[in-house]
């Protein structure tokens, strides 16, 4: 069954021709020519694995356990990351929703004493996007039979847009002790989307992401 997003316009010309030495029985030879690729031929490029799948990694350091999820802290984004402006702040916020749900207290930072989340987030593009292409397809038949000759032209139209570039984003957190700067914890999370997949803006990639840095923390409080 064809793509409901595609739309399919066929049409069909015969031309009889008034000259006897055409009328001969049955049908005679004929030819087929096309342009651009069928819509089927374009419907074939397969959905990456890559896409919507997250790979995270955790590691809590020994004998730091104790000191998670307890008290105040800050967070601060790192120089050099990808992110800046609204969305440094959306990936921020759900990275703060995490701690809060931890047990951590977010609203009262500690200057002098608690912990400090250090946070990168990167951007690589893994495909690029897809060139633009003719939206029109077909083919034409030319034949000869027992009533002339005769030519036949389909038209296909394929509305899908060309795929956006696929892109990872990552981010990598390292929790420390303020004050002896030793990192307690640390995690880094990717996921590879598309480029104008409206699943997967800048809230759902910073929320899904967080949840994966945060996955089976040592917090009994941790809402998941």
């Amino acid at each position: 069954m064809p793509n409901l997003r595609h739309t399919a316009i066929a049409a069909l010309l015969t031309l009889t021709l008034a000259s006897p030495a055409l009328a001969q029985p049955g049908w005679g030879g004929g030819y087929a020519s096309g342009w651009g690729p069928s819509r089927w031929e374009r419907n074939a490029t397969p959905r990456d694995d890559r896409e919507g799948k997250v790979d995270a990694e955790r590691f809590v350091a020994d004998g730091a356990a104790p000191a998670l999820a307890k008290g105040a802290i800050a967070i601060k984004t790192l120089a050099g990351s990808a992110a800046e402006g609204r969305e440094q702040a959306t990936y921020e916020a759900a990275i703060i929703d995490q701690l809060a749900k931890a047990g951590y207290d977010t609203a009262t930072p500690d200057p002098a004493g608690g912990q400090i989340v250090e946070v990168t987030i990167t951007h690589d593009e893994l495909t690029p996007a897809e060139d633009k292409r003719n939206p029109l397809s077909g083919s034409g038949t030319v034949g000869v039979s027992n009533r002339g000759s005769f030519m036949a032209l389909s038209l296909a139209y394929d509305a899908t847009k060309p795929k956006g570039a696929l892109v990872a984003t990552g981010v990598e957190i390292r929790i420390r002790d303020r004050l002896s700067g030793t990192a307690l914890y640390e995690a880094r999370a990717r996921i590879a989307t598309r480029i104008g997949d409206s699943r997967w803006n800048d809230g759902a990639i910073a929320t899904r992401l967080a949840a994966a840095l945060f996955e089976r923390f040592p917090s009994s409080t941790l809402v998941r």
